[in-house]
């Protein structure tokens, strides 16, 4: 009987530590220490590598883990999915630990880190996309149902960089990954900053998740062209609006993010679909993930209705349209 009262109250203390806790017994490992120059320096092997200041506070995995990813993307393996079994939380969260140490998802504190990931990924559920209307769970839950587009009426082979890009015999540069790649000018500049040639193989992009997903926070995190700022930049604050922004009222926050990414393809023409979807999965997921759309700010910082784009008739975007 006193066994039994013993598992009762270590059942009962388990609960409180998990209700009370900041972070719950599925969080990630203790980084390994080393002190260089003064500073205090991280690993978290897979969850967070590269010996980094950002390493040693609080990660992505510590408030962002795998059931909230399956929350996020609930509909990702339902036998109508065009990518079941491909995508998943391990995978992201591989290829987010290239990048935190750039402060992918650790700029500004948890507050902060939970919002960009929601930001990001808001941009990759909309992207990757196959919900509609009147979807079982509602036209939010199927992101990440696509890894590639489905039916590519072209190559995206562009002649005019066929000096410093040129399309490999036979391959398509169709719509592949988190946000989809278009063109070879892209899958080529992409390719050279991951170490990885997809110019000759693109198709590498719809075969391993963990690289679709790096290729993604890469374009995140990365400035389009180098008078511009980048998605990451933008959304966390680092990005200072010139006169010549304000007055194209390109403010810092999610807005711009859409501009970064997609220029006058969503940004400038009022309340376009393409523009709310994008904005309506960021909402979505904030609520999911318990942060809450009160946190996403006010209409002018989320939308792109009325600013200009950065680069009119953006070309030179990651991606032109969702994968369908």
């Amino acid at each position: 009987m006193e066994a039994k009262w013993v598992l009762v109250l270590l059942s009962i203390m388990l609960v409180v530590q998990v209700v009370n806790g900041e972070e719950d017994t599925t969080s990630s490992v203790k980084p390994l220490v080393k002190i260089v120059k003064g500073k205090k320096l991280c690993d978290k092997g897979w969850e967070c590598k590269g010996w980094s200041a950002y390493c040693c506070n609080q990660t992505i995995s510590d408030y962002f883990q795998s059931y909230q990813f399956e929350n996020l993307f609930s509909k990702r393996n339902s036998p109508v999915a065009h990518a079941v079994d491909f995508w998943d939380y391990h995978s992201f969260i591989t290829a987010a630990a290239e990048y935190q140490p750039h402060g992918f998802g650790t700029t500004g504190g948890k507050l902060q880190g939970m919002k960009e990931v929601a930001a990001f990924l808001g941009h990759v559920g909309s992207k990757t996309s196959c919900g509609y209307g009147v979807a079982t769970g509602g036209p939010l839950a199927w992101g990440l149902c696509y890894n590639k587009e489905m039916s590519p009426n072209q190559l995206y082979c562009d002649d005019y960089f066929k000096y410093t890009y040129p399309c490999s015999p036979g391959a398509s540069y169709h719509g592949r990954g988190a946000l989809p790649l278009y063109w070879n000018y892209n899958y080529g500049e992409t390719g050279e900053a991951l170490k990885v040639d997809l110019l000759n193989h693109p198709e590498y992009i719809e075969q391993n998740a963990t690289l679709a997903f790096q290729a993604a926070i890469w374009r995140w995190m990365t400035p389009v062209k180098k008078n511009q700022p980048s998605a990451h930049d933008v959304f966390v604050g680092k990005w200072k609006p010139t006169k010549n922004d304000t007055l194209a009222k390109r403010v810092p926050g999610f807005g711009t993010t859409i501009n970064v990414l997609y220029g006058d393809q969503s940004c400038g023409q009022g309340d376009v679909d393409s523009m709310n979807n994008i904005v309506s999965h960021y909402l979505y997921y904030l609520d999911l993930i318990g942060v809450g759309r009160e946190e996403a700010g006010p209409h002018d910082v989320l939308s792109c209705a009325e600013q200009e784009a950065f680069e009119p008739s953006s070309s030179s975007s990651s991606s032109s349209s969702s994968s369908s």
